[in-house]
């Protein structure tokens, strides 16, 4: 691959995700503290990730890979994207608001595929050098959260009542209008797929993936997926506004210690997989989800904000030990006949339905711990993802039977 194609890749990685970094983690927080929402309120903008997941499927299977090239689509919905942001940065009120996030992650969640489409296309060996490219997303990530708390410092309290947040909408709304534009530069990929070739929706989806279900283990390990999602919701909806409301300084900043961890602890998931096997490594992102959420529980912005940050830094392990992990496992159980639709039927089950069901419930019980004004009652709200989560881990560790998986890297 060419150096300057691995810059260009490199640049549209680190845009897709500063994109998605720069509004999605402060979202709560202007939401509840800006336009005075509750948690149902919250809940509902936040289910626009799943609803996105869910259509992204028909987006890329009955248009991207029959009829244009990736690079065009990924263009034309960032530029949507663009437009739609800017309207965020507008909505007076939640009622206004909500169409339009919506809309935005109708057209944005389908792009996550064509970044990769688009990369995997100019890659003689992806195994090797798509992790190069990828990084380059988290390191996006965690620019947009330094830049949200340190250089504008929109999430400090009293930015925070002025209404600054809203910025955010502004700021990756015009970092879309670049990416828009700049896709239209990027090498060429053709469609996978003859438009005259007829396609099954159940292709597109994965349901050819339900045969797999048969395997004792592979449902439990799907119904688990789908389990885990629901506190899994609970960190994506509420941290943010939980760090801010109890007065953690530079709170968008401190959390993008989780996608650092991430990248390190995704260096250390091939030995460990190696070492303790599948079930092992799921049990520990499992447990890592129950006590992460039982530290952010007991922990204050004072003398145990030690706490906090640990819980924060817990992200890697949550994340690479359970869904990376659950992505090989279902690499090896698949096989080659099936690689693709069991990838999107996991894909679909966790953002789309578990989560789904995740952030509604999240809301509920962030709206009956409720003491006044955006005044929770942070300690009980956290101790019930900490319950499930747990509960999960032992439902798994007791109806899941050790089985030997190869970790190819």
């Amino acid at each position: 691959m060419k150096s300057t194609t691995k810059i260009q890749l490199s640049l549209m990685m680190f845009l897709e995700f500063f994109i998605w970094g720069g509004w999605f983690v402060t979202m709560g927080t202007y939401l509840t503290q800006t336009l005075g929402t509750d948690g149902a309120e919250t809940a509902l903008a936040y289910s626009s990730q799943s609803w996105g997941a869910i259509i992204a499927p028909f987006i890329i299977g009955l248009i991207a890979d029959r009829f244009f090239n990736a690079e065009r689509i990924l263009g034309v919905l960032h530029l949507i994207g663009a437009g739609l942001m800017y309207q965020l940065y507008n909505a007076p009120d939640f009622d206004a608001f909500l169409p339009y996030v919506m809309g935005y992650m109708i057209a944005y969640m389908p792009t996550l595929a064509l970044v990769n489409s688009v990369s995997f296309n100019q890659m003689t060996d992806p195994a090797k050098q798509f992790s190069f490219i990828r990084v380059f997303g988290t390191i996006g990530w965690i620019v947009a959260g330094l830049a949200i708390s340190y250089v504008f410092l929109w999430d400090s309290a009293d930015q925070i009542a002025e209404g600054a947040l809203k910025n955010t909408f502004l700021m990756t709304g015009v970092a879309s209008a670049f990416l828009g534009l700049f896709s239209f530069t990027l090498p060429k990929t053709p469609p996978k797929v003859s438009k005259d070739e007829k396609i099954k929706i159940g292709d597109i989806i994965g349901l050819d993936a339900l045969k797999l279900l048969k395997d004792r283990n592979f449902l439990v390990f799907f119904l688990a997926s789908i389990l885990i999602c629901i506190p899994l919701a609970f960190y994506y909806q509420h941290a943010n506004q939980f760090l801010t409301e109890i007065n953690v300084e530079g709170a968008t900043g401190k959390m993008t210690i989780g996608q650092a961890s991430e990248v390190f602890f995704m260096l250390l998931l091939p030995f460990f997989f190696k070492r303790f096997g599948f079930k092992n490594t799921i049990l520990v992102g499992m447990l890592a989800w129950a006590v992460r959420y039982l530290l952010f529980a007991y922990g204050d912005s004072g003398e145990l904000a030690f706490m906090l940050i640990v819980g924060i830094a817990l992200h890697g392990i949550c994340y690479d030990f359970f869904f990376v992990s659950g992505q090989i496992y279902t690499d090896s159980k698949a096989g080659e006949r099936y690689k693709s639709a069991a990838q999107g039927l996991i894909t679909l089950a966790t953002y789309g339905v578990g989560m789904l069901v995740g952030f509604w419930v999240a809301g509920k019980i962030t709206d009956h711990y409720l003491v006044s004004e955006n005044v929770h009652d942070w300690r009980s709200i956290w101790t019930a993802p900490a319950i499930f989560a747990a509960g999960v881990m032992v439902l798994f560790a007791l109806v899941f039977k050790s089985e030997k998986i190869e970790y190819k890297s």
